[in-house]
């Protein structure tokens, strides 16, 4: 078996953890301490995270959504290819690191989105635009972590709890839809959403799409 070759590591800015970029043969895996968070092989969830969402917005041209979390870039280009020419993606990514692997050794996976004029990529903490922004946007698609708990970093529990829900309530515009990926069903962060003022949907997809593999949730919250 071909082993696995390190290509690059990265800390987590405000967090002790340290993310590592991996590949084997023509696989690649972003790792944080040992855990993997996604593999360039399993990653039919990811698009159909902007699946879900981006088709409700194709007959608009200039629907603006904000995706939180780059990972290896399958959740921006399934929403590049649902939306129209003339909308607006911002990519909100903590880690430079995860921005330059997708300009470099990431970037053909999924075809290079980040060179689309239509996307707006910063360096930053999802949370702080979403708590900058009033009915700015259509939709918020959430892929930061492993679901409602943080995993790769602790300060993501904020955008599950209350604070976090209610900042993003603000941030979309009426009738906006929050998406949140995530590997498992999470009944209290259902809860949460409905008692934000959200309509919930939950919608379970497979990690390898038509494929099949592991099934893995999303939430589709209607303002």
């Amino acid at each position: 078996m071909i082993p696995w070759e390190l290509v690059d590591s990265s800390p987590v800015p405000g967090g002790s953890e340290t993310l590592y970029l991996y590949r084997r043969d023509t696989e690649f895996s972003i790792r944080v301490d040992g855990c993997e968070l996604m593999n360039s092989r399993v990653h039919g969830s990811e698009d159909a995270l902007a699946e879900c969402v981006c088709a409700r917005f194709a007959k608009h041209p200039s629907s603006k959504v904000l995706v939180g979390g780059l990972g290896m870039g399958f959740t921006a280009a399934a929403a590049l290819q649902n939306l129209g020419s003339q909308a607006q993606v911002v990519v909100a990514e903590l880690v430079p690191a995860v921005v330059a692997w997708n300009r470099g050794p990431l970037g053909h996976l999924a075809g290079y989105p980040l060179t689309d004029s239509r996307i707006t990529v910063q360096e930053c903490d999802v949370a702080l635009i979403l708590q900058a922004e009033q009915q700015m946007y259509d939709a918020v698609m959430l892929d930061v972590d492993n679901g409602p708990d943080g995993l790769t970093r602790s300060d993501n529990n904020w955008l599950y709890g209350w604070p976090g829900l209610k900042a993003t309530y603000t941030a979309l515009k009426p009738a906006g839809i929050l998406a949140v990926w995530s590997a498992s069903p999470d009944p209290a962060f259902s809860k949460r959403l409905f008692q934000t003022g959200f309509s919930v949907k939950e919608v379970t997809v497979r990690a390898r799409g038509q494929k099949g593999g592991s099934r893995h949730m999303i939430w589709l919250a209607q303002k």
